[in-house]
């Protein structure tokens, strides 16, 4: 008596077992799928990502070398006017450098007797002067001498 019973809940266990087997299935098939759909939407966000990561890349070193450009012009400015300071100042330290020499042997010169410039051309302008008369003298018959430059050796 029983055992009718039992064949009865035999049938409706099968199918459930089928539609276990069904619904694994579909399910694996869901999850295959929304595998497949967040590998296409990382691999398309990945490549936006990775073009905006390109695009920031390429601005920050735009304004790195915009910034790098501009503090080494600054910096070249900065030199340039430190040397040229410098050059003005070594201009005029060589200038009174120069001028205190040309005094000292000047004086020393002065000292030992040897004529300046300034007494040479008043001993030249002197030899002109009596050449000139002694021309006259003569009746213009000596040819004036050529004069020689003294400014030449004098400086």
């Amino acid at each position: 008596m029983s055992k009718p019973k039992l064949k009865s809940k035999a049938k409706p266990a099968e199918k459930p077992a089928e539609n276990l087997g069904k619904s694994i299935m579909e399910s694996a098939q869901q999850i295959w799928l929304a595998g497949l759909g967040a590998f296409a939407k990382a691999q398309e966000e990945g490549t936006k990502l990775f073009e905006n990561l390109v695009k920031e890349g390429m601005s920050l070193e735009e304004k790195t070398r915009k910034l790098a450009f501009g503090k080494a012009d600054e910096v070249r400015g900065a030199v340039e006017s430190g040397v040229n300071q410098v050059k003005e100042r070594t201009q005029e330290t060589w200038d009174k450098l120069e001028k205190v020499f040309e005094d000292r042997v000047s004086r020393a010169l002065g000292k030992l007797g040897v004529p300046g410039r300034k007494e040479l051309n008043e001993l030249a302008s002197r030899v002109e002067e009596l050449s000139r008369e002694i021309r006259k003298l003569n009746g213009g018959a000596a040819k004036p001498a050529a004069r020689k430059s003294t400014r030449a050796k004098a400086e």
